[in-house]
Formats: C-alpha cells, structure tokens, sequence
C-alpha cells in the first residue's frame, strides 16, 4: 500500500494544500469525501474560527481531514491548543521552523508533515520527527523558496536525502503531472491551485474568474526580501515589483503588503489592490468544478497515463 494512504488512512494520494482564503470546512470535507485528505487553511483564521471550521468539517465527513498551519501566524501557541481540543489528527505545518512544534504535536498524537522547498530545510524537517515533508517546487503558488528551484529538480534530490514520504508540490494540474511526480520518487501529490477555484473553494468568484482567465506568465515569484510568494499579475503586484526594483526592503514591502491585503484579493475579490496567491498552473485551468470532480480527473488521469507508459514500445 502507498506509504501516504496507510499514514493518513486514505484513498487516493491526492492532498488538497492548505490555502489561506480557499480552504474552509467545505473545501476540505469536500476532498475527504472523495477518498483525498482535505486541509483547512489555518493561515486565514483565527483560532476560535479554526474551531468552529473544525467542528464543522467533522459533521461534514467521516474521513481523515488535517489542518494547515503556518507557523509564522502570530499566536500560534493558540492555534495548536484548539488542534489539540478538538482531536485533530493531521496537521500540516509550514512557512518556519518545524522543531519547536513538531515534539508537542506528536505528544499529542498527531501526524505531522511540513511543507519544504529545498534540502536543507527538507533535513531539518526530518531530523525535527516530521512523519513526511512536502517538498513544493517555485511553480507553486503562495509561499515559495528563494532558491527558485522546480519541481523536476526538487523532487528527486528531496528523495534522495530523506528517508520519510516525500509528497511533491508544486505544478500539479493532471494525471499526468501526478505521474511525472510519483516517477521522480513521491509518494504523493498536494494539489493547490486546482481547488482554489473547485466549487467548494470559499475563495471569492472575481478571483476563480481571474483564475479561468490566466494566461502563460500570469503570476510570478515576488515579494523575495519578505516571504516569497507567487502572486497573480496586478495593480498591487507592479507596486511590488517597482518597490522591490527601486531597492525595497523587508519593512518597506511590510508597509506596502500592509494588513488584509490577501483576504482583500483572494476573499473578497479585489482584483486590483488584492494579494493574488496561485500557481504557474493557473494558465491550464478553465472550468470550475466540484472538488470530487478534480480529484477523480486526476487519479483516473493518472491510471491511463500510467497505462499508457506502461504499453510504450521502445
């Protein structure tokens, strides 16, 4: 059996990401219940609202669900005391340094994964006690590494230097993609910006209308001086990208970035002042579908990719 379906007790090795904005209690149930492990994006929550996402996706399914958490939020002492209060299983951490949360989650008994984009993180991921690490190449949208480094690269050196369940990120957006990463040695898939505009997402529909309508070189990696990010193309992006051209530091673009500037985008649909997070795979998405949809298109997408591989003559 896959090391990620028995970890996690699921059907498909298909991880729905944690995104700040996108997952909720709906997004994630959704992805469960059709046989994935579905994440509820923390980032985006205080702790009594994660709470009550929480309660809300265990009326909504019976499946293994985890939450995302990153570990840059301020309190976050708070954040794990709810994960623990109301039993969540599976916590997915990232954005920080996992080794000062990780010996209290597994306490706890909970999973721990966290999400990495180059080896020595990947390192220090597994010598904190993670279970697995999701190691997310610069494709990605949201939080990204500065290294700049792609899936296709990052994948087989992350396998290569762990010993844990290596899922890739990162670019996922077909069955095919899905097989490209099991072929360079992953477990699994965390698929992000697929469900950012899924049915389910509580993402605002201004922004999985911008999502239909990225085209190629649509996003980029920005904001490296802070946190790098890939964002969608806008008014707020050229203001970053000018302050960042005319020398910003991390102050200058914390003032700029300011406060709810990704609610304001992703949320509450502001297309041109907003934070736009999403993936280099936005250009390849132009239907908004169910959550159970997406996640069927990609595991049978991957069966007759494999397929066809398999009955290759060479």
């Amino acid at each position: 059996m896959n090391q990620i379906n028995s970890l996690f007790n699921i059907q498909f090795p298909i991880i729905q990401a944690g995104m700040v904005w996108c997952s909720g209690w709906r997004l994630a149930s959704a992805v469960s219940n059709a046989g994935g492990l579905g994440l509820i994006g923390a980032g985006s929550m205080s702790a009594e609202l994660l709470r009550e996402h929480i309660q809300k996706c265990k009326l909504a399914t019976s499946k293994p669900f985890g939450v995302n958490v990153p570990l840059l939020y301020r309190d976050i002492d708070k954040v794990f005391e709810v994960l623990v209060e109301e039993g969540v299983k599976i916590v997915f951490t990232s954005a920080g340094d996992p080794s000062k949360w990780t010996p209290y989650l597994k306490a706890n008994g909970i999973k721990v994964v966290h999400v990495i984009a180059n080896k020595k993180f990947a390192l220090k991921a597994e010598a904190s006690g993670v279970d697995a690490i999701v190691a997310e190449g610069f494709e990605a949208g949201g939080h990204n590494g500065r290294e700049e480094t792609t899936t296709l690269c990052l994948i087989p050196e992350i396998c290569e230097a762990v010993s844990i369940p290596v899922i890739a990120a990162g670019g996922i957006g077909s069955g095919k993609a899905m097989l490209a990463a099991f072929a360079l040695g992953a477990d699994a898939v965390q698929v992000g910006s697929l469900f950012a505009a899924a049915i389910e997402s509580s993402a605002h529909e201004n922004f999985k209308d911008a999502i239909l309508n990225a085209k190629e070189g649509d996003t980029k990696l920005s904001m490296k001086a802070l946190i790098p990010v890939r964002l969608m193309k806008n008014e707020f992006f050229q203001k970053v990208e000018q302050a960042e051209a005319d020398g910003a530091d991390r102050s200058d673009l914390l003032e700029l970035l300011g406060k709810g500037r990704a609610k304001r985008g992703m949320f509450e649909g502001d297309l041109a002042e907003g934070e736009l997070e999403i993936g280099q795979i936005a250009s390849a998405i132009n239907e908004i579908k169910p959550a159970r949809v997406i996640l069927n298109d990609l595991w049978y997408g991957f069966i007759k990719e494999k397929e066809r591989i398999t009955n290759l003559s060479v």
